[in-house]
């Protein structure tokens, strides 16, 4: 009962608290204005450009923090408040993600894994509780352990993900600084933008993997019996 517990407090509490830390720190720093007046566009050009990615468009896009690089098209995509934006979190969230641009033209090795998971990741996370709810409800274990099998795929797109979004946070911070876009008083509040978006990552993991062992220890226990 306790074991359970626990799993709940996981799986619930941990993304509220990863996203609540989320939209405090961007509230905070999207108050804090770039020393160099530029908007979350004009960063992302800037560093685009410096890395010679003229062919990768910058568009607005809906929605509030729903910034996100398409590979597909190579386009930038900025949330509006980002896009034109001065603020250290607009600065922050535009070079992250000019940072996964950057990652897609070097052909960086986790971020073409993930691109090739997508496919089995999205069917896994559609179709392993199916699977597993089935076999349960029918005392069929082979359906649990399919369910597992789908749900082990969509665990590692998790985990790929991780050292993916590290990656392009620190590429954000290392070309936010040597391009001089933002000064040495400006580095702790990009590195808090950053870090916090990053906690999303971290929780989502957690808790596919927790989910993952559960589901995987009752098909074992089920199978011992």
């Amino acid at each position: 009962m306790l074991g359970y517990l626990i799993y709940l407090v996981l799986l619930i509490a941990v993304p509220l608290w990863a996203q609540s830390k989320v939209k405090n720190t961007y509230k905070k720093y999207s108050k804090v204005m770039n020393a160099n007046r530029m908007t979350g566009a004009e960063v992302a050009r800037k560093i685009l450009d410096d890395n010679g990615l003229f062919d990768v468009r910058i568009e607005e896009t809906k929605g509030t923090l729903s910034d996100h690089y398409d590979p597909r098209k190579k386009v930038v995509r900025l949330s509006s408040d980002n896009y034109h934006g001065y603020s250290a979190a607009a600065s922050a969230i535009a070079a992250h993600e000019v940072g996964h641009a950057i990652q897609d033209a070097e052909s960086y090795a986790f971020l073409r894994f993930r691109h090739t998971l997508v496919p089995i990741a999205g069917l896994g996370d559609k179709m392993s509780f199916i699977f597993i709810i089935a076999g349960i409800l029918l005392g069929a274990m082979n359906l649990v352990l399919v369910g597992v099998i789908f749900m082990s795929f969509a665990v590692l797109f998790q985990l790929v993900t991780l050292p993916v979004e590290f990656d392009a946070s620190n590429r954000a911070m290392n070309q936010l600084v040597s391009t001089g876009i933002i000064r040495n008083n400006e580095e702790r509040q990009t590195k808090k933008v950053l870090n916090a978006a990053a906690l999303t990552y971290v929780a989502a993991a957690l808790v596919a993997v927790a989910e993952l062992i559960r589901f995987a220890s009752m098909f074992f226990l089920a199978s011992d019996e």
